[in-house]
């Protein structure tokens, strides 16, 4: 690698004083916290704006504030820095323990249900393990938003730059109120569904089918209810409005307690695969090693298929 390709301590230094002055909103603020002048923090600023070809900071007589590229770059440095001290952490404390923060996304109900539980246990075995988990349901851009690990539902895409590893499957039963079928009648075969009131979940408009089931598209009722959280479409099937197709992990409760009946035991709908997802590096992080471990250990029981109930 070229001296011109490589971060120099030159390189590394107009960068720390780059983020310090933004992080102080001055280059005196930077200065006292960085022990320089304030001239030597505005020269290594300003050679690295030379080399960068932009200007970072507005300046005027009276503020300091970043330009739109400037704030860019900024978000950048600073997880590089932060990524840089763990870094030093983990090798000045000579050992293979997961410490420094650690980001994970990951869909909102399986999320909060079973794998939440597994990361705070974590946390509460390594003391110096910093937790942030993000429930969402929407895709993340883990390079672009910086997070460590997801966990993901459904197919994955061929995305450049990520690893991943199949965590397991989710699943799938159609469940009712004993309320309901006795009302409406408890459908015998795939076929009879459609005339039942289907809970359907979806979004932005558009509804999942229940792509394992044998239903003549001319028999199938338009769904009343289309909803985009799954505790939710539990909770309007305990209510009696309908017949939903829904993970074991969340009715399983329900299941035990009477307040929903499993249907068409032997014709599952498709399982639906969870992945882990992360950065492509060379040296996964302790960290980053011990989530994965104890998630992929945790998986068998959280996700165990349940026996088919008649």
């Amino acid at each position: 690698m070229s001296t011109n390709d490589a971060y120099t301590p030159d390189r590394l230094s107009g960068i720390s004083a780059f983020v310090a002055a933004a992080d102080a909103g001055s280059f005196s603020g930077a200065a006292q916290r960085l022990h320089l002048t304030r001239s030597a923090v505005a020269k290594r600023v300003g050679r690295l704006e030379t080399r960068l070809g932009v200007r970072l900071f507005h300046r005027t007589t009276r503020s300091q504030h970043l330009t739109d590229e400037g704030q860019s770059f900024y978000q950048r440095c600073t997880k590089v820095l932060a990524e840089l001290s763990e870094a030093e952490s983990e090798l000045s404390a000579g050992s293979q323990t997961p410490m420094g923060r650690l980001r994970v996304t990951m869909p909102v109900q399986v999320g909060r249900q079973c794998i939440a539980p597994v990361l705070l246990a974590l946390a509460r075995a390594h003391p110096q393990l910093r937790l942030e988990m993000a429930f969402s349901d929407r895709r993340v851009d883990l390079i672009e938003e910086g997070y460590d690990l997801a966990v993901r539902s459904g197919r994955l895409d061929d995305t450049p730059g990520l690893k991943a590893r199949p965590l397991g499957e989710q699943t799938m039963m159609l469940c009712a109120a004993p309320a309901y079928l006795a009302e409406h009648g408890t459908p015998h075969t795939s076929a009879d569904l459609g005339a039942h009131e289907r809970l359907m979940y979806g979004r932005n408009g558009n509804f999942y089918e229940w792509p394992a089931l044998a239903m003549p598209r001319d028999t199938r009722r338009a769904p009343r209810f289309v909803l985009d959280d799954l505790v939710t479409l539990r909770e309007a099937a305990e209510q009696a409005l309908g017949i939903a197709c829904l993970p074991h992990w969340l009715v399983v409760q329900s299941l035990d307690r009477g307040r929903l009946v499993q249907l068409l035991p032997h014709h599952y709908a498709p399982a639906t695969p969870l992945h882990l997802v992360w950065p492509d590096t060379r040296h996964p992080s302790p960290k980053l090693r011990a989530a994965i471990d104890a998630l992929m250990s945790a998986a068998s029981t959280l996700l165990a298929a349940p026996p088919r109930r008649s």
